[in-house]
């Protein structure tokens, strides 16, 4: 007998890969009876002949793997595995970005924001500019979180300025978590649609994924991380040059906004404007404008920017 410990990769979801009320690990029992398993969080101790732990290992890693790219894991599909079928999928779309929570596919819907999918590979800097539901904000995190997903970077950085509308922080209930998450709450609704809630807390907790209102940003050098800048529409020229400044080694930035909803004191220039008028022709620099054709809320949301439009 020999026994054999598997180390599960850190970026899978063990609640996903070991099933609801752990059924696929009894599924892995039912296919392997002769072998002993033992899990504990990423870590699988298995024991019994070399033949059958080397069997086990190959279904784990294929397992994982599909796990990962696919955001959940069946009973079936496990079986399916094992056998030498290929797992039926939910969705084959070419415009797939990435699975989400339970599977449930994150596609680019728009030119635009298939263009802002392919740009991400040629550019280290991206704005994405445009109107509000034109899915930018989205679009970038689901990049994000693929690229952390694929280990093409080691954390998400994700920041919006904490602009004062009406309310000043100070006078605002809480700590100064309390006070800025409710500005950094699309944030978080975009996380949740994409990482189960266990996987996005532990995230969190180890700092892989990081959410910070833009003043926590200075003094720091960002390196293999996708870092967004979101709302940037409501930075001054320093700010936003102070963000873009951040940007490191083997790292991506994705700067999001509307031109049309700047916050600012009307004697103030958005550095998100003063931004793309320097940056236009620099080269690794990608700007892509949105529009009404993109927006993918409610019907009624496109007209309302219309009439807003005309006006």
């Amino acid at each position: 007998m020999s026994e054999k410990l598997i180390q599960l990769p850190d970026v899978l979801d063990t609640q996903s890969f070991y099933g609801v009320n752990n059924q696929n690990m009894l599924c892995l029992k039912n296919l392997f009876p002769k072998v002993k398993i033992v899990a504990r969080g990423y870590n699988m101790k298995i024991t019994g002949s070399e033949e059958d732990i080397s069997s086990f290992e190959a279904l784990v890693n294929k397992a994982a793997k599909h796990c990962i790219d696919h955001g959940s894991l069946s009973e079936k599909q496990l079986s399916d595995i094992y056998s030498g079928s290929v797992p039926a999928l939910a969705h084959t779309d070419k415009n797939l970005i990435l699975f989400g929570v339970q599977g449930k596919p994150i596609l680019a819907r728009t030119v635009n924001q298939q263009r802002l999918v392919s740009a991400i590979d040629d550019n280290d800097l991206l704005f994405a500019i445009g109107p509000a539901g034109s899915g930018k904000t989205y679009t970038a995190i689901a990049l994000a979180v693929r690229a952390l997903k694929n280990r093409q970077v080691r954390k998400i950085v994700l920041s919006r300025p904490a602009v004062e509308a009406g309310e000043k922080l100070g006078f605002l209930p809480g700590d100064m978590r309390e006070k800025i998450d409710p500005y950094l709450q699309p944030l978080y609704d975009a996380l949740e649609d994409m990482l189960p809630e266990q996987k996005l807390r532990e995230y969190m907790d180890r700092g892989v994924i990081q959410i910070a209102p833009l003043a926590f940003m200075r003094g720091r050098t960002l390196n293999d991380a996708v870092v967004i800048l979101d709302e940037a529409q409501n930075t001054t020229i320093q700010q936003i040059k102070m963000f873009l400044t951040r940007l490191g080694m083997g790292s991506k930035m994705i700067v999001t906004g509307d031109l049309t909803q700047v916050d600012l004191p009307q004697q103030q220039k958005s550095g998100l404007r003063d931004a793309v008028e320097k940056l236009d022709r620099v080269e690794g620099v990608s700007i892509i404008h949105f529009n009404e054709k993109d927006i993918v809320r409610h019907p009624l949301v496109t007209r309302i920017i219309k009439a807003y439009d005309k006006e």
